[in-house]
């Protein structure tokens, strides 16, 4: 989103009322059925809320180094591009021998005003990161750096990630449940119908705790 102050009110907005849950819910009531990445990729911390805009990296394996492969190029060419709110989604395809993010560029994604990292590679340096508040999903934890073993080979185009496209601006939200991917033209729309959703079942919520049935709640408030 090119406003920052109004992509910020929106980040915030999100990640203090919403949810992955009710996201996904929207999301296929407006017809976009794959926009859950697969189970797997889990947060640092369960209190993490990931939400911002993506910035894709894709990386591919190696398996040397010399002074051609400048294996961290792209990569720090990317963090230090980061504006606030930005995403990084960097995908390896699964491969674990990795660790594309640690505490160093956590570090200065902090200072950039970045809103977290997306990865279905591993992280390193977790009780730094953890340390920072800064919010990580990721395929598990690893010591092993990219040197030797993986290059970010291009940056800004789109993707894949657990089974799910994602572009340069599509917003991505991950909590405790998962993460899904809301693509940059629905995001608006998304966020509202989710807010009115949110809104149906905190009165919904209520009537169940005052006896009511379900049946008659759901009929009453149709939230399904």
């Amino acid at each position: 989103m090119e406003d920052k102050e109004a992509s910020q009110k929106l980040i915030d907005r999100c990640k203090g009322s919403l949810y992955s849950a009710v996201i996904a819910d929207t999301l296929d009531s407006l017809g976009y059925h794959n926009q859950i990445v697969r189970p797997g990729l889990k947060p640092l911390t369960s209190e993490s809320v990931l939400c911002g805009f993506a910035r894709v990296g894709l990386y591919m394996p190696v398996y040397h180094d010399d002074e051609e492969m400048r294996v961290y190029e792209n990569e720090i060419a990317l963090v230090d591009s980061l504006k606030p709110g930005d995403v990084p989604v960097l995908i390896c395809h699964g491969n674990l021998r990795i660790s594309p993010w640690g505490e160093l560029l956590s570090e200065r994604s902090v200072f950039l005003g970045a809103a977290g990292c997306l990865t279905d590679g591993c992280v390193r340096d977790a009780r730094q990161i953890q340390d920072l508040n800064f919010p990580i999903f990721c395929g598990g934890t690893n010591p092993a750096d990219t040197k030797y073993r993986g290059k970010m080979i291009m940056s800004d185009v789109p993707g894949e990630i657990g089974g799910v496209s994602v572009a340069r601006g599509d917003m991505v939200f991950g909590d405790v449940d998962g993460i899904v991917i809301v693509p940059s033209s629905k995001i608006n729309e998304v966020v509202k119908k989710s807010l009115e959703k949110v809104s149906k079942e905190n009165i919904v919520r209520k009537e169940i705790r005052a006896g009511h049935a379900l049946v008659d709640i759901f009929a009453k408030h149709k939230i399904l």
